[in-house]
């Protein structure tokens, strides 16, 4: 293994941990009962969950490869790669040196077409969570998880878990029953900024619809890059639709969706919004709202010709807007010590891998 990442401390020069804002857990069978209710657990049992997507209880099309993850991350023990809190720590937290990770699940719960049953997945979700990966391990740390079709139930979860210093954030995903700027979603951010929230926007999320805009891929490879487009759509959204000025506080850091298209999108914004501003009659220009109240999530990096193109679109973005980000366990997990392929000032260094995200997540 490479040497650790050396991260300084500023005025003592001394090495101090990372923070990796997507590690993916996952349950050992039969784990979420505990926190279900027995009329839940019922129904689950006899109707299985009502999912949005094409399929019911599987992955959507095309499949995904065994739980997206990589072959080394599969518990000795047993159970799926991100169930073992053991295991995450010691092919993760220890050897990589990371203070805090911010756990992001990808379980669905908030996908179900029937809102109670979506509130209570997310509800039995963020207890496991708790319960089961930061209470053993207090250096992760959870996303709350909601319901977003529901607004009400969706703070109800927000004000249970606001003050808990065991979640680091709540999570949205960027596949939305509309884009996230319609104002169904408001009282989600206006919760988030009065609670000092952040919002973690992770690819994935209800699957409706084609995710392409025209129909369904044939390849994995094609699948997998339209998340990207989620989350361009969704920033534009976020921005147009005057999310920003109605809550100049709240920080949105977007996560696992690529971030080299952040300078193209912001151009191309700038310069219809100079033709079309009456129609949407913000306060700035659409890149300043990028530069502002986004974060950029670093997995999976861009990988250029030449390295140095990345540092590029680094500065365009700002260092100040990056995290650094692992995706662990799954398949395109990006290491510390591999992931930038262009030498890094120990400034850089310092604001990627650890002072950005404390200035954005709430850890304490």
């Amino acid at each position: 293994m490479n040497a650790p990442v050396e991260v300084l401390d500023g005025s003592a020069n001394s090495r101090v941990g990372i923070v990796d804002c997507d590690i993916h857990p996952y349950p050992k069978p039969g784990a979420l009962n505990a926190y279900l209710s027995e009329r839940w657990r019922n129904h689950l049992a006899t109707y299985g969950k009502f999912n949005t997507g094409a399929y019911a209880d599987r992955g959507t099309y095309p499949r995904f490869s065994p739980n997206t993850s990589r072959r080394d991350a599969w518990p000795p023990g047993g159970g799926l790669p991100g169930s073992d809190v053991g295991f995450i720590r010691d092919q993760l937290l220890d050897p990589y040196n990371i203070a805090y990770g911010v756990l992001e699940p990808l379980l669905g719960g908030n996908t179900s077409r029937n809102l109670d049953e979506a509130a209570t997945l997310c509800g039995a979700i963020n207890d496991w969570q708790a319960h089961e990966f930061v209470d053993p391990e207090p250096r992760l740390r959870a996303s709350i998880l909601v319901p977003a079709d529901d607004p009400d139930a969706s703070i109800t979860e927000i004000e249970k878990r606001a003050g808990d210093w065991r979640f680091a954030q709540i999570q949205l995903g960027s596949k939305t029953s509309e884009p996230l700027g319609r104002r169904r979603y408001w009282p989600i951010f206006a919760a988030a900024q009065a609670n000092n929230l952040s919002i973690g926007l992770h690819i994935g999320g209800t699957q409706s619809s084609a995710p392409s805009a025209s129909g369904w891929p044939q390849f994995y490879i094609e699948d997998h890059h339209g998340l990207v487009h989620s989350m361009q759509n969704q920033a534009a959204s976020l921005i147009l639709e005057g999310v920003f000025d109605a809550f100049p506080g709240l920080r949105v850091v977007l996560i696992e969706g690529g971030f080299a298209w952040a300078p193209q999108l912001a151009w191309r914004l700038d310069s219809h919004w100079a033709k079309m501003r009456d129609e949407a009659p913000l306060k700035r220009k659409p890149s300043e709202y990028m530069k502002t109240n986004l974060w950029f999530a670093t997995q999976p990096v861009e990988e250029p010709e030449r390295p140095d193109d990345l540092r590029q679109v680094f500065e365009w973005i700002g260092w100040d807007r990056m995290v650094y980000s692992s995706d662990y366990p799954h398949w395109d997990f990006d290491d510390p010590h591999l992931a930038f392929k262009f030498q890094l000032t120990e400034d850089e260094k310092r604001m990627l891998y650890r002072d950005n995200a404390l200035s954005v997540y709430t850890f304490e």
